[in-house]
């Protein structure tokens, strides 16, 4: 796309090493290839021409008015009956020497303290922006008129053609018109429908008057600044807020406005916002102006000294725009900590919203985590309530860190007088963790299933001893499963079995299930895993306060003791909605029919 020429103007000749002499030379640039790369690689889609065609006259009106405050400040947008469309504004215009300077050179801008004004003045920050015109049109004719200059005629071409004359008519007023002829299949994208939806879309907000025929379509002011914003984040967004929050970074020039979701969003998914520079739309769905963790908010801003990309349709990543996100961050926390304070009714409803984006937070921010503590309510068994108050009752805070391990030992826990939070839930595990990070006094302990049977009653020394042949006979029938059987006594006494699994176990038997089914080479590798010495088995308690398990250690039937200490098994893995092995479901099967065989009279010949 971009060649050196032949026949380019000669810069410099040197001799090199050697006797060849070097020329330096300028490069030739297809046209045509620069704006292939433009709609298939840099803008989004060819209605960016009319941000652009705004963006260059609005700028240009700004450097008039620096030199000439009372100077009119206008533009105007007429499509053609013939398909055109012409541009006027009412900015500095171009002598000769500029039209040849700026509007022949690609990446060249008029913009770039040419003029002696401040750079953060103008909204462009390259000089392709004309070239985005060539996406839906074959020729474009620019008239312009600087100050004591005669009007200039730029005419140029999609194939990299251009000409420059005086024009055979001067033109009576100061500034610039900018005339489109449409391509061919691209005429649509001049209609007068279109231009003036696509005006509005990008220029509804700029601070001069844009006219698109007849129509104005800018507003003079921002809807954050007066106005029904409710009314405006419906039209915008298409829900109505929970609430707003006033925003504003002074470093970037911004101000702005946050709405808070009615409903909860996907905290995997990427938030987008309306961005505004100098009050020119950027984006509709600008990704990376709030921290990850506000997905629970969408905000509309305009900022002055943001960057934004080549494509202008994003924000370019810098410190200025990190700074600016954690400032704005800042601010979203801040309305949190006044909400708690003022109004915790709207607090309680906001968290039971969003409690997922409020917890991300609370994670890496102390203020947060107080919030979490004092107002985020969690599963217990002794039924929903804060960690404070949790705390205030039981004062140690233990956790299960899996919710089907809470679901499993729950009852029994609380039967036994132990108080349990519910630690399995996005974020609830590493929150509890960091609660000694608001005070050193709290306590945190981890409890494991396996970890219940220590506060069982154990059996009498005498009864322990009377039972021990039963509890043998109990463990030879589930050996081959790797379960260690134990006895003693809970509540509630109508339970007649609890299972408690072991993680330790329980990962090492799924290593030993796995490694039966994989390659000699994998099969290596996870006994590299797999621990070095045996760990502690998973236990089925047998719960001795109970009337069927008494009844069950009288029998004298060796395979009937096999049979209910194998029913009471499988009993206990599917009341704890425990995943079920191909050896677990044989067991039931068989212990099933074998007590059906022994129940059930009959000749069993």
């Amino acid at each position: 796309m971009i060649h050196g020429s032949g026949g380019g103007a000669v810069g410099k000749l040197s001799v090199g090493h050697g006797s060849v002499p070097s020329v330096d030379r300028t490069f030739q640039v297809d046209l045509r290839g620069v704006v292939d790369l433009l709609s298939h690689h840099l803008y989004a889609s060819p209605r960016v021409y009319v941000r652009e065609l705004l963006q260059n006259a609005v700028d240009a009106v700004t450097a008039r008015r620096a030199v000439d405050p009372a100077a009119p400040a206008e533009v105007r947008l007429e499509p053609g009956d013939d398909g055109s469309l012409l541009v006027h504004d009412t900015g500095i215009g171009l002598t000769e020497a500029q039209v040849h300077e700026f509007l022949a050179t690609i990446g060249r801008s008029s913009k770039r303290d040419d003029f002696g004004f401040a750079r953060g003045d103008f909204l462009g920050q390259f000089g392709i922006g004309l070239l985005s015109c060539f996406l839906v049109a074959d020729e474009i004719r620019v008239e312009t008129r600087a100050p004591g200059s005669p009007t200039v005629l730029w005419t140029g071409y999609s194939d990299g053609r251009y000409t420059v004359r005086v024009a055979p008519t001067a033109r009576a007023a100061i500034g610039t018109t900018v005339t489109l002829l449409p391509r061919r299949d691209a005429e649509h994208w001049l209609s007068p429908d279109t231009v003036a939806e696509l005006a509005m879309l990008y220029g509804s907000l700029l601070p001069l008057t844009v006219h698109v025929g007849q129509q104005v379509v800018t507003t003079g002011s921002l809807p954050w600044q007066g106005g029904d914003l409710v009314s405006y984040c419906e039209s915008l967004f298409g829900f109505t807020p929970l609430d707003i929050i006033p925003l504003s970074v002074p470093a970037a020039g911004l101000t702005g406005v946050a709405f808070v979701l009615p409903s909860p969003a996907n905290p995997a998914g990427r938030a987008g916002h309306r961005v505004y520079l100098k009050r020119m739309l950027l984006a509709e769905g600008a990704e990376g102006v709030l921290p990850e963790w506000a997905f629970f908010a969408r905000c509309v801003i305009d900022a002055g000294a943001l960057r934004p990309t080549a494509s202008r349709e994003s924000l370019y990543e810098d410190e200025l725009l990190e700074a600016t996100r954690d400032e704005l961050g800042s601010q979203l926390r801040g309305w949190l900590v006044k909400l708690a304070g003022r109004d915790p009714r709207r607090l309680a409803r906001f968290l039971e919203i969003h409690h997922l984006g409020v917890k991300a937070l609370a994670l890496h921010d102390d203020e947060m985590l107080r919030i979490v503590d004092a107002w985020w309510p969690m599963e217990t068994n002794g039924g929903r309530m804060t960690l404070a108050d949790f705390r205030a009752q039981h004062g140690l805070v233990r956790y299960t860190v899996q919710v089907d391990e809470f679901r499993q030992i729950s009852a029994v826990a609380a039967a036994q007088g132990i108080a349990l939070v519910n630690g399995g839930y996005t974020f609830d595990e590493q929150i509890i963790e960091r609660l000694v990070a608001l005070d050193g006094g709290i306590i945190v302990e981890r409890v494991e299933p396996s970890d219940l049977s220590t506060h069982f009653t154990p059996l009498p020394p005498a009864t322990e001893l009377a039972q021990r042949p039963f509890v043998a006979r109990a463990q030879a029938a589930l050996d081959r499963l790797g379960v260690e059987v134990v006895l003693r006594s809970f509540d509630p006494a109508g339970l007649p079995v609890l299972f408690l699994v072991n993680r330790s176990a329980a990962f090492n038997a799924e290593l030993r299930a796995t490694r039966n089914e994989v390659d000699d080479v994998w099969a290596d590798v996870l006994d590299a895993l797999a621990a070095t010495s045996e760990p502690d088995r998973s236990q089925l308690v047998l719960n001795y306060r109970n009337p069927l398990v008494r009844r069950i250690t009288e029998l004298a039937d060796d395979d009937l003791v096999r049979l209910s200490v194998e029913s009471l098994y499988g009993q206990a893995l599917l009341l704890g909605h425990h995943p079920l092995r191909p050896a677990d479901v044989a067991l039931l099967n068989t212990s099933f029919l074998g007590l059906l065989d022994k129940a059930v009279p009959g000749d069993r010949a």
